[in-house]
């Protein structure tokens, strides 16, 4: 009876554990260090040493070698993108270079104005323009100003011109008289000189 009780008591604590594993199903890991923990739980201790099953270790070596893999592959993938990204990065700063430097020469253009080849600002244009404004209106008016004095020395010069012909003719007219008058007197004698 007694090795009854103990072999039911066996099955029971059996049963009880084996209920308990299967209760207690431990959702694999399936990252490297879950995959230790299993090995280091599964595996059996001799003194101070894990012995591990070749089949389990082999697994794990598997499993290991493939994420050094992937990591690679996926470090290489990173530095592909990296390298591309820096080339994009040098890229965009050289066309981002080119297109301050246009900026820069379309704002001086922008603020400049090409005179006879030369850029000059805007500010020195308005100068200039204003300069030579103000120097053809003060020449307008200076030759306004002569070509008045001048009207006026010449409306005067016909103005004595006109008395003089005037002068000229009545003189003209008493030296014509006079000298009508002069041939009759000359004429006068010669005719008494030859009646005489």
């Amino acid at each position: 009876m007694k090795s009854l009780f103990f072999t039911l008591f066996l099955l029971f604590i059996q049963y009880t554990s084996f209920s308990q594993e299967n209760n207690n199903v431990v959702i694999e890991d399936k990252t490297l260090e879950g995959q230790f923990d299993k090995i280091n739980r599964i595996s059996t201790s001799y003194q101070t040493y894990k012995v591990i099953s070749k089949d389990k270790f082999q697994e794990l070596k598997n499993n290991v070698l493939d994420s050094i893999k992937a990591s690679n592959k996926d470090l290489k993938e990173q530095k592909v993108l990296l390298k591309k990204e820096r080339d994009n990065v040098a890229k965009l700063n050289a066309e981002l270079n080119k297109t301050k430097e246009d900026l820069k020469k379309a704002q001086e253009k922008e603020n400049s104005i090409s005179l006879f080849g030369f850029q000059i600002s805007k500010v020195t244009y308005n100068l200039i323009l204003w300069l030579i404004i103000i120097s053809l209106a003060l020449a307008l008016a200076f030759f306004v100003f002569k070509f008045s004095k001048s009207n006026i020395l010449t409306k005067k010069a016909k103005e004595d011109l006109e008395d003089v012909e005037q002068e000229f003719e009545v003189h003209r007219k008493k030296s014509l008289e006079r000298e009508q008058k002069l041939r009759r007197q000359l004429q006068d004698e010669i005719n008494k000189q030859r009646n005489s």
